[in-house]
């Protein structure tokens, strides 16, 4: 699944591999991969491959699923329609509070104790989705994890997930992506290790010279 899920992101632009011209992140981190999964709403094909991806992975991994909650604003969509194909409820969870009418930061019913289940679209030092599991947490519910489209599977995303006892399952990551854009001739297989050497450690710009 994985390298197919990559290929598909890969088809359709979502994902760009350019170890040669590097995107700048808002952080300052210079990056071979630039990543969009907003891109997968307009492919109607791989919308659909992605959507019953994660609704396999959701009946496999967390089997006890009561509820799906979206980040704000790239996993609304994606948790709205994998909630209608497996006919769950689902909510979302703003970055922080309205300032105006509730206040709610959770939109959705969300009772004490919920199972719930949230769907992210793209997890790369996982600082963002743990808040989200922070907020949910703080409000009651039982988050039993974390399901993402794609993951830059960096040290940092890992041991921040592992640290505050959250599971992920992404349907594809940089490693399987790195592979796929090698044999489809995007990049060449020397490339390779550039890219999993920014994967190690992206303050390290040496990948960036070949």
């Amino acid at each position: 699944m994985e390298k197919k899920i990559a290929k598909a992101l890969l088809d359709i632009g979502a994902v760009i591999v350019r170890p040669e011209q590097p995107f700048t992140w808002a952080s300052g981190i210079k990056s071979p991969v630039y990543c969009d999964n907003r891109l997968i709403l307009t492919a109607p094909e791989v919308r659909t491959e992605v959507e019953n991806a994660l609704a396999q992975v959701i009946r496999e991994d967390y089997p006890d699923c009561e509820l799906l909650m979206g980040t704000s604003t790239a996993g609304i969509a994606h948790a709205a329609i994998v909630g209608h194909l497996m006919g769950l409820p689902m909510g979302y969870v703003r970055s922080g509070n309205k300032d105006h009418g509730r206040q709610n930061r959770i939109e959705g019913r969300l009772d004490k104790g919920a199972k719930v289940v949230v769907i992210e679209d793209l997890i790369s030092t996982g600082g963002s989705v743990l808040e989200v599991v922070q907020a949910l947490r703080e409000e009651g519910a039982e988050v039993l994890g974390v399901v993402s489209i794609f993951t830059y599977n960096m040290q940092k995303g890992k041991s921040s997930l592992a640290e505050a006892n959250v599971k992920n399952h992404s349907l594809s990551n940089l490693d399987a992506l790195a592979q796929v854009a090698a044999e489809n001739g995007v990049i060449a297989r020397t490339d390779i290790e550039r890219i999993l050497k920014f994967r190690d450690n992206p303050s390290d710009e040496s990948w960036i010279r070949r």
